[in-house]
């Protein structure tokens, strides 16, 4: 019987270890404004803030709300790890989502900064602030 049980624990500890790292990245829209006639697509520069934190236990690695200056980069142009590059398209200025990114979109096996271990699942709540490189068309052009 003491097998069993060591048995079904184990089952039970790699479930909970696998229900912890999702396999595809998981995007949820937390507010999208009414009006939206630009969205972003590969090759935008966005101007953003960010809070990040690990899934496993929610403590905060980097944000940039923090320092209160917004994060530019170059959407699609492999600048920012991969999750970022699928789940920040089709965003609309002042639209706010939460990102849970599997290590495979993340940093991996290899982590990053000392704060971010290896296998890590990431989760980024996300604030589009401007699509630098591109405008909203004027109202009447709509």
């Amino acid at each position: 019987m003491t097998r069993l049980s060591l048995l079904a624990a184990v089952a039970l500890l790699a479930a909970s270890v696998t229900a912890d790292k999702p396999e595809k990245l998981q995007i949820g829209v937390k507010y999208k404004p009414t009006e939206c006639s630009i969205k972003t697509q590969n090759g935008d520069k966005l101007s953003m803030h960010y809070t990040g934190t690990l899934a496993s236990d929610g403590s905060k690695f980097d944000s940039s709300v923090d320092r209160d200056q917004p994060f530019d980069f170059t959407l699609g142009g492999g600048q920012v790890i991969k999750g970022w590059d699928q789940g920040l398209l089709d965003m609309c200025i002042g639209e706010k989502r939460k990102l849970k990114i599997p290590p495979s979109l993340g940093y991996g096996d290899r982590g990053a900064g000392g704060k971010i271990p290896g296998g890590a699942t990431l989760v980024f709540e996300i604030d589009l602030l401007d699509i630098l490189n591109r405008k909203a068309p004027a109202k009447e052009e709509l």
